[in-house]
């Protein structure tokens, strides 16, 4: 395993992220901790997830599965850099009761003290706001997470599905308010197919020392071989890879994708992640595996070295949009 440091700080991380939102709707409590002592064992030691995970009347599923785990011993904790999310309403029925969602200074304290508790842990490496909170000033968030800085119930601060302007206010107000480090890291959607975050989402996090973890780095499946696998097993798809099928440009483009790739040797999904590990301010991709078969090709990646020729032609076939503003201005 490869590893780098998380943005700005001196926290060293692996250079593939355990994605575990599959870890209880997908996966059953045996087979994810399975995957997470495999993960252990090849070098994985970033964990993501979220106290929204496991989804409807069974939201902290997840974390608990994850708590569980810890529980096992085995230096298991003390190796794992564990990052969760707070903002997302954990209501069985979707009805937030007042103060029960989002950033404020109440729920972000509610949130810690209950991902705690299911984690079976005494604190949150790195804890990220899920998305923006548009209705609470962020010096009320940092008067909240400084709090929490204090009492070790937390050490770094991360965001997910920030725009670039508000990487950029979080870490203004924290800087204004001295002894708060800020923003960290950034969680985005960004791979081959989905490359908007190089606008400003990318290039803010660069100027204010974020390290940024793509999530969905296969597009939902659209960039794992999803027309080879068709054609060859009728297997069937699912997210964004149903989409891909049915546009005939994007499926062109898709297709000139595995037939570059097929003359370079190489497995779609494999590439697609070596593909995000060249990219400038990339910490990271989140895999995401279901099973331990696809933790192993996940792996793989890390390994391969991607020629100029082949980035070139990936380059050609999936253009980025090009840097803030000449990418809309001119």
């Amino acid at each position: 395993m490869k590893y780098t440091q998380l943005g700005r700080t001196g926290l060293k991380v692996s250079r593939l992220v355990l994605g575990t939102m599959n870890f209880g709707p997908h996966t059953d409590e045996t087979d994810s901790h399975a995957i997470m002592n495999a993960a252990l064992d090849a070098g994985i030691n970033f964990f993501d997830t979220a106290n929204v995970y496991g989804w409807g009347e069974n939201k902290g599923r997840t974390e608990s599965i994850i708590g569980n785990w810890f529980a096992k011993g085995g230096e298991r904790r003390a190796k794992v850099v564990l990052a969760t999310k707070v903002y997302g309403n954990m209501g069985a029925d979707d009805a937030a009761w007042p103060n029960h969602e989002k950033l404020s200074a109440v729920n972000i304290r509610r949130a810690v003290e209950a991902s705690l508790k299911r984690l079976q842990t005494d604190y949150i490496d790195v804890y990220q706001f899920h998305h923006v909170d548009r209705a609470t000033p962020f010096e009320e968030i940092w008067q909240a997470i400084d709090v929490l800085v204090q009492q070790g119930k937390i050490l770094y601060v991360g965001s997910s599905n920030f725009p670039g302007y508000k990487i950029a206010q979080a870490n203004e107000i924290a800087t204004q308010r001295g002894g708060t480090i800020g923003l960290v890291s950034e969680q985005c959607l960004y791979n081959l197919y989905e490359r908007r975050a190089e606008m400003e989402v990318i290039p803010a996090a660069q100027e204010y020392g974020l390290g940024v973890i793509p999530f969905s780095p296969l597009h939902g499946g659209a960039l794992g071989g999803v027309l080879k696998k068709w054609v060859d097993g009728g297997r069937r798809s699912e997210g964004k890879a149903v989409g891909a099928m049915s546009g005939s440009d994007v499926r062109a483009k898709l297709q000139a994708y595995e037939d570059l790739l097929d003359k370079h040797g190489l497995e779609p999904g494999e590439a697609a992640l070596a593909w995000l590990l060249t990219r400038p301010g990339v910490t990271g991709p989140i895999v995401g595996p279901r099973t331990a078969e696809q933790l192993e090709s996940a792996l793989r990646a890390i390994e391969l070295d991607l020629s100029e020729e082949l980035l070139a032609g990936l380059d050609e076939i999936f253009p980025g949009p090009g840097p803030s503003p000449e990418a809309f201005a001119w």
